[in-house]
């Protein structure tokens, strides 16, 4: 019997940090599902989803109103939040996140986090 991989959302509008994240995911075994923006992530709905990684400064909708829409639905999603930018300096907007990244930022660090958040699928779903 095989186990399904986890899937992990991951919304932001630069492609090629999208198509980066991608390939690292995939490479340690999970389903990546990429989003050039917050609106076409939450058409998508967010069932489905085991983590959400997200950057911050987006335009139309930055990632933590995006963060706040997912909680409200989705509590117990592990959202992972990415940013080029200082927005964290407030740190009671951090609250409700499993994990916080400035670029560049360690992709294992990373993984480690997200293997972390879904104690089920260590490893990426690698048993």
């Amino acid at each position: 019997m095989t186990k399904r991989r986890p899937v992990v959302a991951v919304v932001d509008d630069d492609p090629r940090l999208l198509e980066s994240l991608e390939d690292l995911l995939e490479s340690a075994g999970y389903a990546a599902r990429t989003f050039s923006s917050a609106h076409l992530f939450l058409v998508n709905g967010l069932s489905g989803f085991d983590a959400l990684i997200t950057d911050i400064g987006m335009p139309d909708m930055d990632g933590f109103e995006l963060r706040d829409l997912v909680i409200k639905s989705r509590p117990g999603l592990p959202v992972f939040m990415i940013t080029g930018r200082h927005e964290i300096a407030d740190q009671s907007r951090a609250q409700g996140i499993s994990g916080f990244f400035r670029k560049p930022f360690d992709g294992q660090l990373l993984l480690a986090a997200i293997g972390d958040a879904l104690p089920e699928s260590k490893h990426g779903g690698r048993t």
